[in-house]
């Protein structure tokens, strides 16, 4: 099933026409006020979490170290090869070529659309590695000169990065560190920064609730902000998602999750190898 959003509308004309101009002039000038394409938000069957299983402390197990059940590729309905289980983990075996240049990659995510909860994983680089964790996250489809596609994941979702900060040039790139582990990306720096190194297994966790979220890293809260607010749209218009630079992204972040909030858990294919293993979520109500 697919759930038709449109994207910004065009604003019509109706209200009063100021001293100066006519209805039509006010109708032309909506018209070149567009911010963002008509899009699809896709609608696909979900997981059952009430089958998986639950451990000692009350998560949801979603990857068990043995299978994938559950996960698919973004806009995909398969896993992608370069997705593996690797001594217990799960693993995208990087090409070295940079994000998506390899058609047997792509993220993926976990075919449940989650709410408010609390999400526990462990992950590592290799040297010079980036990757990152996507939640909240729609697949959103657009349409040009009569040909549809998939837009990216990140278009429509908050991102906890995953990177070696220090052998990765994006550790340099941003503001003030907000592009090393752990931060949001391109918005708010991870503090402290308490990264281990490449090679090395870190704790992440990721928790939303009614708008909070809050990013941790080995055991310590690194980033706290509230969706849905002034200071989040402050933030997006800070960013390279902007509504000048980029306004479906903008469109869609600043409704981050749709009308009900909610959206998928993901990790993102930027052609590196990275490990991911425990991942494990706790729906809180």
């Amino acid at each position: 099933m697919k759930k038709i959003l449109l994207g910004a509308a065009i604003v019509a004309a109706f209200g009063l026409v100021s001293c100066g101009g006519s209805q039509k002039q006010e109708a032309a000038a909506a018209e070149d006020s567009v911010a963002a394409p008509a899009y699809t938000v896709l609608e696909k069957d979900t997981v059952d979490l009430s089958k998986l299983a639950v451990d000692s402390e009350g998560y949801i197990v979603l990857f068990d170290g043995k299978s994938l059940e559950g996960w698919r590729g973004y806009g995909k309905d398969t896993i992608p090869a370069r997705w593996t289980i690797e001594d217990g983990c799960l693993k995208f075996n990087g090409t070295g070529m940079g994000e998506g240049q390899v058609g047997d990659g792509g993220d993926i995510i976990f075919a449940h659309k989650f709410q408010n909860f609390e999400l526990k994983f462990e992950w590592k680089v290799a040297k010079g590695s980036n990757s990152g964790v996507f939640y909240l996250a729609q697949e959103v489809q657009t349409e040009k000169d009569g040909k549809t596609q998939i837009e990216p994941i990140y278009i429509s979702a908050p991102e906890y990065q995953v990177l070696d900060n220090a052998n990765h040039p994006d550790a340099k790139l941003g503001k003030d560190g907000n592009r090393q582990s752990a931060s949001l990306y391109d918005m708010i720096p991870a503090k402290p920064q308490n990264q281990n190194p490449y090679d090395q297994w870190n704790e992440g966790s990721i928790m939303v609730y009614k708008g909070t979220v809050v990013h941790g890293q080995n055991g310590e809260n690194v980033v706290e902000y509230h969706l849905w607010t002034p200071q989040w749209t402050e933030m997006l218009q800070a960013s390279k998602f902007s509504e000048e630079k980029w306004p479906l992204a903008y469109e869609l972040l600043n409704n981050c999750g749709g009308e009900n909030h909610e959206g998928y858990i993901g990790f993102q294919d930027h052609g590196d190898n990275v490990w991911f293993r425990n991942i494990r979520v706790k729906i809180l109500d």
